[in-house]
């Protein structure tokens, strides 16, 4: 790569210094950008045939920093990229707002994902090799150029095979289901719950960055798989709590009971929370009343123990749900936000068998 190819001109206080033709930086640009920068953001709007404002907005929607108009910045693969999804989006009458949505959610997804493969490798590094964390993070530059196609290779595949599985889902519940009539209804019916770590804040308080981050790291993984395990889908981790929603009770109260046995006292107890009810999934997040009735109920939930409502305990107790829980109905007590309300605690009639 030439000189002239991989520098970027100053352009102002936010512009991404100029790299050396021979900086690992550079070749690494050289392999993922498809190309030296050689556009300015004029020059990408004028090959995408779109507004200068509309290009502006896209960089901004996926999260990458804004740099001075006149920045020669861009690859002539940024600029085929943009034509193609802004022409898709003419052709298909999207929405500005629609196309905004699903770029910042490509940009938001990716930003979390690039940064939690960098952080997990710069652990290895640091552990396989004996180094601190500024020695790792430089060893983790000069490999990643041969690691970013494995990653590119593992984030093209699974998404693919999540779309499948989406596709897969809104067959099985939709496609005999007619228009709904009542424009007003949250869209889903979905078992949704938290599982919440007890006492977070003083289990971590004395843990250096290196325990916090397994700590984290040990919940997260096994909520995840316990959650999968049990047939539902992660939401998201907040630190110390895990959303998870499933596509019925039955199977939301195995996810519950499933993350309430998984936390023992020796690993870190969790309260549980979860009803059925009707939500909207919106940004990779869901949300609605039955949202906030789980959290409640987490609230109120002893450590290691599932609470849920009594709407949903009458699902659970119903013969279709197999007689395989037992549900013991709390004393009525007021729950902040909601009023007074009778939490139900949800067990299971006989263990089941593992193995």
């Amino acid at each position: 790569m030439r000189a002239d190819e991989s520098a970027v001109p100053d352009g102002g206080p936010g512009d991404p210094p100029a790299a050396p033709p021979t900086s690992t930086l550079a070749r690494i640009e050289a392999q993922l950008l498809g190309g030296p920068r050689t556009l300015t953001l004029a020059q990408v709007a004028e090959r995408a045939g779109a507004e200068v404002d509309d290009v502006r907005l896209f960089w901004h929607a996926l999260g990458l920093p804004m740099i001075s108009p006149d920045a020669v910045a861009y690859t002539e693969y940024d600029a085929v990229v943009i034509a193609q999804i802004m022409t898709a989006q003419r052709e298909n009458d999207v929405t500005k707002r629609t196309g905004v949505s699903i770029v910042r959610s490509v940009g938001h997804t990716t930003d979390r994902l690039v940064l939690w493969q960098v952080e997990a490798l710069v652990e290895h590094m640091a552990e396989r090799y004996a180094l601190d964390d500024t020695s790792a993070r430089l060893v983790l530059l000069d490999r990643l150029g041969d690691i970013a196609p494995l990653l590119e290779l593992q984030l093209v595949h699974a998404w693919r095979r999540q779309v499948a599985a989406i596709a897969g889902r809104f067959a099985a519940e939709f496609a005999d289901a007619g228009a709904s009539t009542e424009s007003d209804e949250l869209p889903l019916a979905r078992a949704v719950g938290f599982a919440d770590i007890v006492a977070f804040t003083t289990r971590t308080a004395e843990l250096g960055s290196h325990e916090l981050a397994h700590f984290v790291q040990d919940f997260e993984t096994g909520a995840r798989d316990v959650v999968t395990a049990a047939g539902g889908r992660v939401v998201k981790t907040i630190g110390d709590a895990v959303l998870f929603v499933a596509d019925d009770a039955v199977t939301g109260a195995r996810v519950a009971l499933g993350l309430a046995h998984a936390f023992g006292a020796d690993v870190a107890p969790v309260r549980v929370g979860f009803v059925w009810g009707r939500v909207l999934s919106r940004f990779g997040d869901v949300f609605g009343p039955a949202v906030n009735l789980a959290a409640r109920l987490t609230g109120e939930a002893e450590p290691g123990t599932v609470l849920v409502d009594g709407a949903t305990a009458s699902l659970l107790g119903a013969p279709t749900a197999g007689r395989r829980f037992a549900l013991t109905e709390l004393a009525e007590r007021e729950v902040a936000g909601l009023g007074p309300m009778r939490p139900v605690r949800l067990t299971w009639a006989q263990e089941p068998a593992t193995g």
